[in-house]
């Protein structure tokens, strides 16, 4: 039967559809990974008061290690400035892989170049190479030697990472509120939340402002994992705005993808303290040792929940620490005091941005019935991507919706699973897997073709017993 045009140039279109659509979503990740490293670079120059005379020494050294010319940091800043982090993601379809790949003996050279002076610029390396006769003028691209080198580990930064050593001995203490934020996890007591009542510890994240010394928020949680530390850091900023930079340990709960997205999408600066170094953290260690009298206090009551070792926390926080004068601020303000006469204001998100910006991608398989299990629950996400492994994308801090991302298909949104007192109807069989008509079994046919060659093969053997018995020499 003739296919007909219309059907075949419909199923065309929905191929061509769905391979828009996949290589839409890969050119968004790529974009958003791209704009995160570009606040990154930028996130120095971002400091309120800076000297100018700096910025240029800053601008400089940016330009040297990386190679970007002072023009393109320029529009870079300019286009943040004006749109903010979407101005960073690259127009159009973003940058193209490189046609023409390094040859290993080419990027050996220049690893043993960037190995013998740390501070040569890609550019510098790719005019040693010319000037040599390794390469022709022109063979060589700077962002692909850049990307290669990275791959490999021999990127300025990796080995300025090494080479930077010495820690700061002088004291650092911002001039307004939410210019700087700091954050540690402290051990807790251990409480009966185990399975049989068995006792387990707790642990406190705090948030704390450099400038004022004010808890921004601080709670007692039951496990120490990134996922709490991104609940009580989003809490803070919903109720005090959002800071400038915030200036973490190299903790793994810290040091994570997700964090560097979320900053990267609130327009913070993410800054981690040298290894080994608690002194930079300074204030936040400092208000760890006045928890530990809290620790002893409530070591006599032994809560039995975390919500009332919470609720003794929040009264201890409010009237011995936050409305307490402090010696370290201006006239032994109180750190509320302080922190709510400062005249900076305060920068606050709506509240679709807000849940943007922490918003998390995990992967998982659907299963037979077409649904996944996330975080002990059912999702029912259809029986067409049975099998498949999908990415979930949600907001840990409300997971009654998930986003599902499946390649070819557009992105769609599932809620948990209810089951009911009656089962579910069945899905309507798609067109293309429904029941052909026809008149005829092909099974019976086939088996009637086969049984005639069996019955062909046997013919001449009973022929041939007949005939010996008719001569009678049986």
């Amino acid at each position: 039967m003739p296919i007909c045009p219309l059907r075949s140039c419909g199923r065309l279109s929905l191929s061509s559809f769905q391979e828009g659509v996949h290589r839409t979503m890969k050119d968004q990740k790529k974009a958003e990974a791209l704009a995160v490293e570009r606040m990154q670079l930028l996130a120095p120059l971002l400091a309120e008061g800076l000297d100018p005379a700096k910025a240029r020494e800053m601008k400089e050294q940016i330009c040297q290690q990386t190679g970007l010319s002072e023009r393109t940091l320029r529009r870079y800043l300019a286009s943040y400035r004006s749109e903010g982090f979407a101005g960073l993601k690259p127009k159009g379809k973003g940058r193209q892989p490189s046609a023409e790949a390094i040859p290993e003996t080419v990027l050996e050279q220049a690893i043993l170049l960037r190995r013998e002076v740390p501070g040569r610029s890609v550019a510098q390396l790719i005019q040693i190479l010319e000037w040599e006769g390794r390469i022709l003028p022109g063979q060589v691209k700077r962002s692909t030697l850049q990307e290669r080198l990275t791959a490999r580990g021999y990127s300025s930064r990796h080995l300025r990472m090494y080479a930077e050593s010495g820690v700061a001995a002088r004291r650092f203490q911002q001039r307004h509120r939410n210019q700087l934020w700091q954050s540690d996890l402290k051990y807790g007591p251990y409480l009966p939340l185990g399975e049989g009542g068995s006792m387990k510890q707790v642990y406190l994240v705090v948030f704390i402002d450099d400038a004022t010394r004010f808890i921004l928020h601080g709670e007692f949680v039951p496990v120490m994992d990134q996922r709490w530390v991104e609940l009580a850091f989003r809490q803070a900023i919903q109720k005090y705005g959002v800071p400038e930079a915030v200036y973490f340990d190299n903790g793994k709960q810290y040091r994570t993808q997700a964090m560097t997205r979320t900053c990267s999408k609130l327009g913070t600066r993410l800054l981690y303290a040298k290894p080994y170094s608690p002194e930079s953290k300074g204030k936040v260690e400092r208000f760890n040792q006045i928890v530990d009298s809290f620790l002893s206090e409530v070591a006599l009551e032994k809560p039995k929940t975390l919500a009332r070792l919470n609720e003794r926390f929040e009264v201890w926080l409010s009237e011995c620490y936050q409305h307490k004068p402090h010696s370290a601020l201006p006239d032994k303000q109180s750190p509320e005091t302080a922190f709510r006469s400062d005249k900076k204001a305060l920068r606050f998100m709506d509240p679709v941005t807000l849940s943007d910006a922490f918003l998390h991608s995990e992967k998982r398989k659907v299963d037979k019935s077409g649904c996944i299990s996330f975080m002990n629950r059912k999702y029912e996400v259809g029986l067409t991507v049975m099998g498949c492994t999908v990415d979930v994308v949600y907001d840990p801090a409300d997971t009654t919706e998930l986003t599902i991302e499946y390649e070819g298909r557009a992105p769609w949104r599932v809620r948990e699973m209810e089951i009911g007192q009656r089962a579910g109807t069945r899905p309507v069989l798609p067109e293309h897997l429904s029941a052909s008509l026809t008149n005829t079994s092909r099974l019976l046919e086939a088996s009637e073709q086969r049984h005639q060659q069996r019955k062909a093969r046997e013919v001449p053997a009973v022929t041939y017993r007949r005939a010996q018995t008719e001569d009678g020499h049986v």
